[in-house]
C-alpha cells in the first residue's frame, strides 16, 4: 500500500489535491494518505505578548486542526484511510521532512498559479519541493472557471436522468 502525502491548507488548491488522491484510490490505487497542515512559526510579538509557548502552540495546533477539516470530511466520505499531522516551520522544508518522517512514496499538492516576475524571482512552495523532494511529485492545478461549470452541469444532468 502507497502512503501519499497531501499538504493542506484550508484552500480550493489543496482539496482539488485530495480529489486527485481520491480519484486515483477510486480507480484502484492502494494508498494511505497523510494530510499534512504547516503553520507558521509565532513571531517575535506573538512570543513576547502572549508568553506562554503551550498556549502559541495549542493555538497552531487549533488553526492546523481547522484547515484539515474539509480534507478529512473528504477522506471519510469517500472511506480512504489517512492520518493527520500538524506542523510548524517552513512549508516546503517541513513538508518534505514529513514525507521522510512518514516513510510516504510520494506527494500530491496543489499548484498555485504564480506567473511572471514574481513567480520566477520568488518561486513557490510548489516548486521548491518539486526540485528538492525525494519522492515523486505531482502538481494538480484547479479547473478552470469553465470547466467548474461543465462539472456543475453534468452532475445536474446526471441528476435529472436518475
Amino acid at each position: 500500500m502507497r502512503k501519499i502525502l497531501i499538504p493542506v491548507d484550508g484552500s480550493q488548491l489543496c482539496l482539488d489535491a485530495v480529489r486527485h488522491g481520491l480519484d486515483l484510490v477510486a480507480h484502484g490505487l492502494r494508498a494511505e494518505f497523510v494530510l499534512a497542515n504547516v503553520q507558521e512559526p509565532p513571531s517575535l510579538y506573538e512570543i513576547i505578548t502572549v508568553r506562554d509557548p503551550d498556549i502559541l502552540e495549542d493555538v497552531s495546533a487549533s488553526a492546523g486542526a481547522h484547515m484539515l477539516e474539509q480534507a478529512r470530511a473528504l477522506c471519510d466520505a469517500a472511506g480512504v484511510a489517512y492520518e493527520c499531522d500538524i506542523a510548524s516551520g517552513d512549508p516546503a522544508h517541513t513538508l518534505i521532512d514529513l514525507v521522510e518522517r512518514h516513510g510516504c512514496d510520494s506527494l500530491i499538492m496543489g499548484a498555485g498559479s504564480r506567473g511572471g516576475l514574481a513567480g520566477s524571482l520568488l518561486g513557490s512552495v510548489s516548486q521548491e519541493i518539486a526540485h528538492a523532494c525525494p519522492v515523486p511529485v505531482t502538481l494538480v492545478k484547479h479547473a478552470s472557471q469553465d470547466q467548474d461549470e461543465q462539472a456543475a452541469q453534468s452532475i445536474s444532468g446526471e441528476e435529472a436522468t436518475q
